[in-house]
């Protein structure tokens, strides 16, 4: 084919392509076609006409929502280019039906420490087993989730591409590692991996779904958040409780917004005062220097993430720092000592510990991830809170390294906004997360803290619904006395008949602690004898001990009251799963 470039373009082109790296080069092809057609979002250019439409497998395990919608974008960006999609969610299809497949797109998140998606775990598992078939001149691209703030960033799109390649797959378009702000990766991707695939049927230029379809007036999303008033904020502890919880109710008026139980709303934050001053202090800038046609006091508040400390900012810190200690840091074997470093430490202590004053604006932001928003389940059901949405809020704030630390979203809401002011939001729908299609049906509920959230909005839906099925809610924190969220609404839910069962686990009020768990253990039969009926089971809250700790409950249950083997206990848990029986909302 005959450059359309001019000798000296097609030099330089040549000149600057020359030893970039995968990154840059994914870079440069997102940026350049942003450049051709900006029209409406980011474009892909007309295919070459062929006679019949090719097949593509759209792979996605999602969970909080993400792959999910990136899915739908793939598969709506592949029909315009000729292709016939097809979404497979991990949840739902079988690894061996990549077998019949010709063109493969995945898009997996990561999940912990280098864990699946939940509701990926089975079909992971079975990919990776040494009884998968080969998948013989099937073409591939892999794009992964994921935060470089856990040690084992993106594994998942790293294990499925490698596994996709052993089995025989052809990689057609190099795999693309997200971070938590993912658009402009994930565009530049997706436009190289339908560009690298065999052509389809014509179809004009067109766009890649994204917030550029945005009208005003007509769609919030993350890049256009709506602006919602605070018509309440209360505390919700006791006095003499070690934890602050607080209640917050937004106006949803004249938005035309909707939502279901079980989905969240996420917060667009901005960075406290005395972060920013801090910051500013250590690196030597004027919080009047200009960035992008704001102060750069104005984009460290709204724009940039200024407390995260990953391995990644370390590395680029030191790029430009060139400082002997942290180099010694990130060239130690396996990273363990700079991991040790980061733990409980954020960005100040880097800037502190080794500092540089020769900053500009510019580099020092070209270090920085941007400022996402936080999502928080909503505590909610619209049926009994019409243009309401409400949420229940742990303010975080800790001390370690000799220094106070908070969350940012959590005391920007605590401390820095009030009844009357607005804050930024947008909805995050949560189809992994659902009420039974039926009011018939029972469901079990466990979440204890602020785990407790959705299913204040799964109990309001069904008061609102008439709902016939029963509800068994297990609630527990530290005291009685002090944190128990949302109690005189429970009680008034016992009474008139709607919740069924409320069991509670305060782990403070006694010598040996109790945790929800151990209630589960307790009433194990009757959980069971639900479960047998086609109870429904629902777990919210802390993914890193709590839900483990149920999980392994469950199973010891269905094996004790079930008479099962480990073996076949696990299979009983997993086919509830599959079935979309045992729904888990962790984090």
């Amino acid at each position: 084919m005959n450059s359309p470039l001019r000798p000296e373009q097609q030099q330089l082109a040549t000149q600057l392509a020359n030893g970039l790296g995968n990154d840059q080069a994914l870079w440069l092809s997102g940026f350049f076609a942003g450049i051709a057609y900006p029209a409406s979002g980011t474009a892909l250019p007309p295919t070459i006409p062929s006679t019949a439409k090719r097949k593509l497998t759209v792979l996605y395990g999602s969970e909080s929502g993400n792959a999910e919608q990136l899915a739908g974008k793939i598969a709506k960006a592949a029909e315009k280019q000729g292709f016939k999609a097809t979404i497979s969610n991990m949840s739902d299809a079988k690894p061996a039906a990549l077998t019949k497949a010709e063109n493969i797109l995945v898009v997996v998140s990561t999940w912990g420490e280098g864990d699946p998606p939940d509701s990926a775990v089975s079909y992971y598992e079975n990919f990776m087993d040494d009884g998968m078939p080969q998948l013989a001149n099937v073409n591939f691209s892999v794009c992964g989730l994921g935060d470089t703030s856990y040690e084992h960033f993106c594994k998942m799109g790293k294990d499925f591409d490698r596994r996709l390649s052993e089995l025989g797959g052809i990689r057609i378009f190099d795999r693309v590692d997200c971070d938590v702000d993912f658009d402009a990766a994930f565009d530049a991707w997706l436009i190289g991996a339908l560009s690298a695939f065999p052509k389809a049927e014509p179809a004009v230029a067109i766009t890649i779904p994204g917030s550029t379809l945005y009208t005003a007036g007509s769609v919030y999303d993350k890049e256009h958040p709506y602006s919602s008033e605070i018509l309440e904020k209360i505390v919700l502890n006791g006095t003499g409780s070690s934890k602050e919880v607080l209640h917050l109710e937004l106006s949803l008026e004249g938005s035309g917004l909707h939502y279901e139980p079980g989905d969240a709303l996420g917060i667009c934050p901005e960075n406290r005062a005395g972060d920013i001053e801090a910051v500013l202090a250590a690196t030597g800038l004027s919080a009047n220097a200009q960035l992008g046609g704001k102060t750069l006091a104005e984009a460290l508040r709204h724009d940039f993430d200024i407390t995260t400390l990953a391995p990644t900012i370390a590395d680029k810190y030191n790029a430009i720092v060139s400082h002997k200690d942290l180099q010694n840091l990130l060239d130690a074997e396996g990273r363990s000592e700079l991991k040790s470093w980061i733990d409980g430490r954020q960005l100040i202590d880097l800037l502190e510990t080794y500092p540089h004053k020769d900053w500009t604006a510019e580099t020092f932001t070209g270090i920085l991830r941007k400022l996402t928003p936080r999502l928080y389940s909503i505590a909610s059901s619209m049926r009994k809170h019409e243009d309401q949405v409400h949420l229940t809020i742990a303010a975080v704030r800790y001390h370690t390294h000799n220094r106070d630390r908070t969350g940012v979203a959590s005391c920007y809401i605590a401390d820095d906004v009030a009844v009357g002011d607005t804050v930024r939001v947008f909805f995050h729908h949560n189809n992994n997360f659902r009420l039974p299609e039926s009011d018939e049906t029972p469901i079990i509920m466990v979440g204890p803290g602020t785990g407790i959230a959705p299913f204040r909005a799964f109990i309001e839906e069904r008061s609102a619904r008439e709902a016939k099925g029963k509800n068994w809610l297990f609630f527990g924190d530290q005291h009685f006395s002090y944190d128990y969220l949302y109690q005189l609404e429970w009680l008034d839910y016992l009474d008139d008949g709607t919740l069924t069962e409320l069991s509670l686990a305060f782990s403070r009020d006694q010598k040996e602690k109790i945790y929800v768990q151990h209630r589960l253990i307790e009433r194990g039969a009757e959980i069971y004898a639900w479960l047998e009926s086609g109870a429904h089971l629902y777990v919210c809250g802390d993914a890193s001990r709590m839900a483990k700790d149920v999980q392994q409950a469950l199973m010891d249950i269905i094996a004790e009251h079930g008479k099962k083997t480990p073996v076949e206990a696990k299979a009983y848990l997993e086919a509830l799963r599959k079935a979309k029986r045992y729904q888990r909302d962790v984090y």
